[in-house]
């Protein structure tokens, strides 16, 4: 807002100079025309003394000439009485030129005038239209960033800034339906550790028991002692039941990925796509090919069909050797398949089935930085969108294919 009242006042300025400027322009113009008629007086004299007459309809400042007669000092202009030939002329002029240079001059600065107005009014409603409500807003995502916005953004009627403000709101929304999930989450895993903890603890105190028996050797009945160490093995497979049971919650499912169903063009896919990888790939010199395809409609969310393939995009980039990647798209009668295709790989072929799990990471991944997530998540939505999501491995080549359904 500093810098805009800053241009303001230096652009007003320059209004105001040229008006100024523009009227001494004219004020000069003006003082020359007090001069100018006496040569235009002097010229026509000395046509009318050598012709009896003269013209004055390309004359700038003498508006008549009168011979003498009656009416001769009848006038209401300025005039100057010249004697030719024996006979005296009267030459009415105007100082201004023409007649209408006043009008002139009242004109260039109204038309001055109504160009600042109309200067001032449009930044004055860029002002209090544009800058002014974004100034308002520009605290908004630090605040949303703090996790201090938790009730909903006012609605407004502002062109410009409704649509800003609906985003916003989506996203403060998405962010406390995240912090929920995240707090029922850190409930629910500690529900579930302290129980289990607690019913490993009945099994684990009586195997040390009966291990303590035997060490011991309080039970010398072979028979009794068969019996002890088929406790320990019932006692230690509970005890398996219940680790068990916490290996199947950590790989549960810890990320609500929703989807809208819906339909949606294969080339607005595609678009958003290239829009913004073409850009960001020729900044690092790496060749992006696509190849041709069929537009068809496809059934699924576009928005996560985005994610997924720019979690592919960015999985080829950190893995690959940054020389080019390419999107094809193989041919299929029953679905549409999009392959992101780029070399450079050194996975061996031996993990490529683990590469969709949660938290996986390859040997080729130790130098670089990453949770492991970005293709199973890939996994996820497009099970959740009732396609899949495979990989192939050609030796450098590393193709990853996305299988979507038609619509």
């Amino acid at each position: 807002m500093k810098a805009f009242n800053r241009i303001f006042s230096a652009v007003t300025v320059a209004i105001i100079l040229l008006f100024v400027v523009v009227n001494m322009i004219l004020a000069a113009d003006k003082t020359d025309g007090s001069r100018q008629y006496r040569v235009e007086i002097s010229r026509l004299a000395r046509e009318i003394e050598a012709n009896g007459s003269a013209d004055i309809s390309e004359c700038v400042y003498v508006t008549n000439i009168e011979r003498y007669g009656k009416k001769f000092y009848s006038t209401d202009s300025d005039y100057v009485i010249y004697e030719i030939n024996g006979e005296l002329y009267r030459f009415d002029y105007s100082a201004n030129g023409y007649s209408n240079k006043a009008h002139f001059v009242g004109i260039v600065n109204a038309v001055l005038g109504v160009i600042a107005i109309l200067f001032i009014a449009v930044m004055l409603y860029i002002k209090y239209a544009i800058l002014a409500p974004f100034e308002r807003l520009s605290s908004l995502p630090y605040e949303l960033s703090k996790g201090n916005l938790t009730t909903p953004v006012k609605e407004t009627k502002n062109r410009f800034f409704g649509k800003f403000l609906w985003g916003i709101d989506i996203l403060r929304e998405n962010i406390e339906q995240q912090k929920q999930r995240e707090l029922e989450m850190q409930k629910e895993k500690k529900t579930l550790l302290l129980s289990l903890s607690h019913d490993i603890k009945t099994p684990l105190s009586a195997i040390k028991l009966y291990s303590a028996a035997l060490s011991k050797n309080l039970y010398p009945d072979a028979k009794k002692q068969q019996k002890i160490a088929e406790s320990i093995t019932e006692k230690a497979d509970e005890i398996e039941g219940y680790v068990l049971q916490i290996i199947t919650a950590s790989r549960k499912d810890f990320l609500s990925l929703e989807v809208n169903m819906g339909e949606f063009y294969l080339s607005e896919l595609i678009e958003k796509i290239t829009e913004y990888y073409s850009e960001k790939l020729a900044l690092i010199k790496t060749d992006f090919n696509i190849g041709k395809y069929k537009n068809c409609l496809l059934s699924g969310d576009l928005n996560r069909s985005v994610e997924v393939l720019q979690n592919m995009m960015e999985n080829s980039l950190k893995y690959g050797d940054g020389r080019r990647v390419e999107l094809i798209f193989p041919e299929d009668d029953e679905c549409v398949q999009i392959a992101l295709r780029n070399g450079g790989c050194t996975l061996s072929v031996d993990d490529l089935p683990h590469i969709f799990e949660s938290f996986w990471r390859g040997a080729n991944a130790e130098s670089i930085r990453g949770s492991g997530l970005g293709l199973y998540i890939c996994r996820q939505l497009m099970r959740k969108m009732n396609g899949e999501i495979f990989a192939e491995i050609d030796g450098d080549i590393i193709t990853v294919i996305a299988v979507f359904t038609r619509a």
